[in-house]
Parts: structure tokens; C-alpha cells; sequence
């Protein structure tokens, strides 16, 4: 049987960091699934995420509109709608939007990680 959950009781982040929104769209607690995690993360103008890596994942990005930077160990990679990057196991990276609008994509691990490693202590 197929298994609905409404957009309105989709578990969503409140960040502290930054103003982007992320919504949870497949996890443990929504799908009883541990073999992927998905999420769809909006990135306003100015914001930026904290350097960190996943141990055990691959980590993919599809781009749904707007523009941004993925910084993916020493490169910067400008992304816009469309686009589709693969983020490896162990590999640094983070989002920034520079721009004046709204960057939205969706996030995909496989599988979903059991450990985000943090550059930065005090970035969580």
C-alpha cells in the first residue's frame, strides 16, 4: 500500500547558522527507510553552509532553480537548474547562494549517513 505523508508534516530544520530551509523529504522517521535520505534545502540570498563530510555516503545534489556555489574540497562549482553533482564519501564540501535570488535543490544520500563530520567544532 502506498505510504503518503502530507508537505505540511514533512519534519523541517531550523538553522541556526543561516536562513535556508530544509525540508525532510525521505528519512528513517518518515519512510521507516535506511537505505537513502532525501531532502529539499533552499538556500537565500547571502546564506552559506558549514564545511563538513559524510564517512560513509555518496552525497548527490539536483538542482531544482536559482544558482549557487558548491565547494567540493579546494574547487568551487557554480550549479544552476538542471544540474545534477556527486558529492563522495570523505569528500569536504558546502553551498553557498551569492546571488539575489532563492538556489532550491534536492539532496539525496545513499545510503543515509550515520555520521556528518564537521570541519569546524563550533559550525554544527
Amino acid at each position: 500500500m502506498a505510504r503518503v505523508v502530507s508537505f505540511a508534516n514533512l519534519p523541517r530544520l531550523h538553522s541556526t547558522r543561516d536562513t535556508r530551509d530544509r525540508i525532510d523529504l525521505v528519512t528513517e522517521e518518515t519512510f521507516g527507510i535506511k537505505e537513502l535520505q532525501a531532502d529539499r534545502i533552499t538556500y537565500h540570498p547571502g546564506d552559506t553552509a558549514a564545511a563538513h563530510y559524510h564517512k560513509d555516503c555518496k552525497h548527490f545534489f539536483f538542482v531544482l532553480s536559482g544558482h549557487g556555489i558548491l565547494h567540493a574540497d579546494e574547487e568551487a562549482i557554480e550549479l544552476g537548474p538542471g544540474d545534477v553533482a556527486l558529492i563522495y564519501e570523505n569528500e569536504i564540501h558546502w553551498f553557498e547562494n551569492p546571488g539575489d535570488g532563492e538556489f532550491t535543490f534536492i539532496e539525496l544520500w545513499v545510503p543515509a549517513p550515520s555520521e556528518t563530520v564537521w570541519i569546524k567544532d563550533d559550525d554544527i
